[in-house]
């Protein structure tokens, strides 16, 4: 029960008379009309136990994106439901205006929107939905809450779908040239021509030489139909944030924009999210088919506070491919977590693949070296100056081994990944 501003008044207001007539029978008196009144008030008010409660939420949105929770609420009763209904959902969620007035006459149906701007990726659950039937008398009311299911997937944002048109003009522009002098393993015969000036002369090719009399080249263009695995380390290093998110969201753009441009080139591309165990996996998906499905897969990822199990995404990785492919390890570049996780079993990666690790970098790191005005100032600059260094260091190892590695701030990792994805290409690489 829930008693309303109105008694509160009415008990005030009769008080003071009832106060000054003397006896205990008077105050008696005005307390059980007061209650007699508050009796029939709730025996007339509607049922919040009957009542049908029904949510309606899209089945995904991007994150940043508004959306609307639509509550029906039907009244099978014999009363008039009148009061307030509240469609109760998490901070994440963003709601406004969940507290709605009704009137629902019997045998009829109120459709209720919250509007929802969700803040955070992932599924979105909503709370209780909670219902004050007040009386006719507007005395008291009659409350429950009650559980409503109901799940609000939100998806990657996906900010760096603006550099795809220019990415897949570069690979248009790629694909249409006449030839692409470069030899090596992972490019496709597409054509003799006679030889010119500048020709690596590894192209040339013999018996057709031998048959003209005079010199030619093979040509070579880009592969389509190549392997594309990108690998999303789930583990903690994935939730430190840059900025207002998550370094696990900008990895997700970053892998987002790439899925794309390379799906667009006609290879085929997988996802594994992995930490001490496989989180998520995408297969055999292709065409428009893809961004869905790895948005979806990727929704509901968090960042785990465990390390991750190199050894378990390189014995995936060799169970996933069975020939060379592209091999894309989206995780940060923290030295002590790849130095001891990932570098030992980089060879078995490395060995069969080309590997690009691409990492998201905190822009605040470089702001700290920069910063020398006061003592505080000048450790911090230090230590920042240490990281950078120790992380320059791990770069060039990485590099060594046969790692191609892409670094950037959030805004920056995407296109340069998709610019990575492009030279590698160009160059036969795949």
């Amino acid at each position: 029960m829930h008693v309303t501003g109105r008694l509160v008044l009415l008990v005030a207001l009769g008080a003071v008379p009832v106060g000054l007539l003397p006896g205990w029978a008077p105050p008696v008196t005005w307390a059980a009309l007061v209650l007699l009144a508050v009796g029939v008030d709730l025996a007339l008010a509607a049922s919040p136990r009957r009542l049908g409660l029904e949510r309606q939420v899209p089945a995904g949105v991007r994150l940043g994106e508004p959306a609307e929770s639509a509550l029906l609420v039907t009244n099978p009763g014999p009363r008039r439901l009148r009061g307030v209904v509240r469609d109760a959902w998490g901070p994440s969620a963003g709601p406004s205006g969940d507290r709605h007035r009704v009137d629902v006459p019997a045998g009829e149906r109120r459709r209720l929107v919250t509007p929802l701007l969700p803040t955070r990726r992932g599924d979105r659950e909503g709370d209780r939905v909670t219902v004050r039937a007040v009386g006719p008398l507007g005395l008291a009311a009659r409350q429950r809450s009650r559980e409503v299911p109901a799940s609000l997937r939100v998806l990657p944002h996906f900010r760096s779908r603006r550099h795809l048109p220019s990415r897949l003009a570069r690979l248009r522009d790629l694909e249409g040239r006449s030839a692409v002098q470069v030899r090596g393993q992972g490019t496709e015969f597409d054509s003799l021509r006679d030889y010119v000036e500048g020709d690596d002369v590894r192209s040339i090719d013999w018996r057709a030489t031998a048959r003209r009399q005079e010199l030619v080249v093979r040509t070579w263009r880009p592969e389509r139909d190549r392997r594309v695995l990108l690998v999303l380390d789930t583990s903690r290093t994935g939730a430190g944030r840059v900025g207002d998110a998550p370094r696990l969201d900008a990895a997700m753009d970053a892998a987002l924009l790439l899925a794309a441009l390379a799906s667009r080139a006609g290879d085929r591309v997988d996802l594994v999210a992995a930490d001490r165990r496989v989180r998520a996996r995408v297969e055999r998906t292709t065409g428009a088919a893809l961004l869905p499905a790895l948005v979806q897969a990727m929704a509901p990822l968090e960042a785990r506070l465990v390390e991750a199990d190199w050894t378990l995404v390189a014995r995936t990785v060799r169970t996933a491919l069975t020939r060379r492919a592209l091999v894309v390890l989206l995780t940060p570049l923290e030295p002590a977590a790849v130095e001891e996780g990932l570098l030992p079993v980089l060879g078995q990666l490395t060995s069969r693949h080309q590997v690009v690790v691409a990492s998201v970098t905190d822009p605040r790191v470089e702001e700290m070296r920069d910063r020398r005005d006061d003592a505080v100032e000048v450790y911090d600059a230090a230590a920042a100056e240490r990281v950078l260094l120790e992380t320059d260091r791990l770069v060039e190892r990485l590099g060594r081994a046969g790692v191609h590695v892409v670094r950037g701030t959030p805004e920056e990792l995407p296109p340069r990944l998709a610019d990575a994805y492009l030279a590698l290409k160009a160059a036969g690489r795949l």
